[in-house]
């Protein structure tokens, strides 16, 4: 009502039609009110965690709306809608911001960069496809694995930006097979020569698939090109741009952004990169990649703050929600932990990790809470992996009311010694100094997990120099091939705890001491119950309902372990 009466009542009838024209289309299309970027609200319950941080806020934008098909694209997918999408994004910021729509058609395009106070929408039946076109793609500065680089132009590019959001139901296709190497034993025979049919070339080998005769010659002229100069300049990596693959959604240094709805596929490596950014969500959507895809991370958050990433699916090709700081001394001098991160109702269908952090964590990790999170058919479930001379502090870490199902390999794996040793490899007196350099892993929290089917139960594999240290995990149910093996760990807790494994024995400690089992239950199963191993294992203290079998390995102390009945019905 208020609108109307500043209308004067003697306009004229040509002057209403006029203005009332004028109105449904400022409305419709330049409103200066701001709107939210979904009409759906944060969730409450990822509010809640047991560290400090800000509360949530879903990015705001003004009510304007820029069709790209109004700037010349056009949905076939043969037309290539570069220019027409980048006139789209320059017109909704020439107005002031506002929302980018694609509506249903498949758009085939090149990189997209967006702006500040920028919504990149997707309707229900847009196919957003990115050109196999490598021209289309220069070579930038960037990072990647944590360390500064060239690499090709990323599909989706954001940097310098303040609240931006990508939304909607439609999909995002990076066009990632025509990027990725393919190994051989990840694929049936007849996908295998089917690959071949298709193009590309094969190594001498026959093991690697490659989609181009540059790209396969660039893993080995990187390699020598680093051994050459430890600053190569864009001419100097040129020859090897096929072999650069780029992230598909680059996001740098932005705060406030949202992700929600839309399906991110197919990409030439690493999926979704925030880096450095701040106050971002990530919710609703889908992240996909074949299992095969190398490097086909799902989503890496790399050195950013104040993170809430709830409701998505993923089902990828390598580590699926991965957390990383940085690598080595170069990671170390940017100094920018990933902290104060909530993880909470994701699902994982495939990928090396369901869940985590490294190898790249030299900045730190701190302030993180995964919670009702679902892992089906990982390799691993929860992944803890870094290596001598990442250095970096990883702590604060909460993890509860993980429901995981045949997972390949390891339920939980720490894993110290990721680069160059498997975690079955590690040999006692393999001793470094502790420096600025040697990785430390403390004060992370288990509570409430499930496995029905792992071929381990957990490893925990750290450093002779600077242990495992202050873990603790509560309520624990498991049901695994192998138990619990733990190497260098100390201050480490098990309570309420239920391992059924197939083989001998459920618990195996080797150079570990101040360690608190119970209460607990015996399983009569095992022939062996607990195993003790190596001068260090002390201080092994087991409530327990009964006397449990133990073995005293090499150099063990048979006073290492000290058993004091508990009733666990109590």
């Amino acid at each position: 009502m208020t609108l109307f009466r500043k209308i004067p009542l003697r306009m004229k009838w040509t002057s209403i039609v006029f203005s009332l024209i004028w109105l449904s289309f400022t409305f419709h299309h330049c409103a200066t009110a701001d709107i939210r970027a979904s009409e759906s609200g944060i969730d409450s319950s990822v509010s809640y965690q047991p560290f400090a941080m800000p509360e949530p806020d879903i990015p705001r934008f003004p009510a304007r709306s820029f069709d790209i098909r109004d700037f010349g694209a056009v949905g076939d997918g043969k037309t290539l809608n570069t220019d027409a999408i980048a006139r789209t994004i320059e017109a909704c910021v020439q107005a002031g911001g506002g929302r980018v729509v694609a509506p249903a058609g498949t758009w085939l395009t090149g990189p997209i960069y967006l702006h500040s106070n920028i919504e990149l929408h997707l309707r229900k039946g847009a196919l957003l496809v990115f050109s196999r076109d490598f021209d289309d793609y220069p070579l930038i500065e960037s990072i990647f694995e944590g360390t500064a680089q060239y690499r090709c132009t990323s599909p989706i590019n954001g940097v310098d930006l303040q609240n931006i959001a990508i939304t909607g139901d439609g999909v995002i296709d990076g066009s990632g097979d025509a990027w990725r190497p393919v190994k051989r034993f990840k694929m049936t025979g007849q996908q295998w020569q089917d690959l071949i049919r298709s193009g590309g070339v094969v190594n001498q080998t026959g093991t690697i698939w490659w989609p181009t005769e540059a790209a396969m010659r660039g893993e080995d002229y990187m390699a020598d090109l680093k051994k050459r100069t430890v600053h190569p300049t864009r001419e100097d990596v040129m020859p090897a741009r096929d072999y650069l693959r780029p992230v598909m959604i680059r996001l740098a240094n932005c705060k406030n952004v949202l992700l929600d709805g839309p399906t991110f596929q197919n990409s030439p490596a690493w999926n979704i990169h925030p880096l450095l950014c701040e106050k971002v969500i990530i919710r609703n959507i889908t992240v996909r990649n074949p299992w095969y895809a190398q490097n086909g991370d799902g989503l890496d958050l790399e050195s950013c703050k104040n993170v809430w990433v709830y409701n998505n699916v993923f089902d990828v090709g390598d580590d699926a929600i991965c957390l990383k700081s940085g690598k080595d001394e170069e990671g170390r001098r940017r100094g920018r932990p990933t902290e104060n991160v909530v993880i909470k109702d994701c699902t994982v269908y495939h990928g090396h990790g369901g869940f985590t952090i490294g190898s790249e964590m030299s900045g730190g990790i701190r302030n993180v809470l995964v919670s009702h999170c679902t892992f089906i058919g990982t390799d691993v479930g929860l992944r803890f992996k870094s290596a001598r001379g990442r250095g970096g502090v990883v702590e604060e870490i909460y993890l509860h009311d993980i429901r995981m199902l045949d997972i390949e390999n390891e339920a939980i794996l720490f894993d110290l010694f990721y680069a160059g040793n498997p975690s079955s490899s590690h040999k006692s007196g393999d001793f470094s100094l502790v420096s600025e350099a040697t990785p430390q892993f403390r004060r992370i929290y288990f509570e409430n997990i499930f496995c029905r089917h792992a071929s381990s139960a957990i490893v925990l594999n750290g450093l002779p120099e600077l242990p495992l240290k202050e873990i603790k995990i509560d309520s624990l149910v498991m049901a695994c091939t192998s138990g619990i093996r733990c190497n260098e760990v100390e201050n480490l807790s098990f309570s309420r705890v239920n391992v059924r494994c197939e083989q001998s024995p459920v618990f195996y400690f080797i150079q570990s001491r101040n360690i608190r089992i119970g209460p607990a239950r015996v399983s009569m199963d095992n022939d062996i119950w607990l195993k003790v191993e190596g001068e260090k294992s002390k201080n092994i203290r087991l409530f327990v309902d009964e006397q449990p079998s133990i073995s005293y390995g090499k150099n063990a102390d048979h006073g290492a372990v000290i058993f004091e009945r508990h009733d666990a019905k109590k």
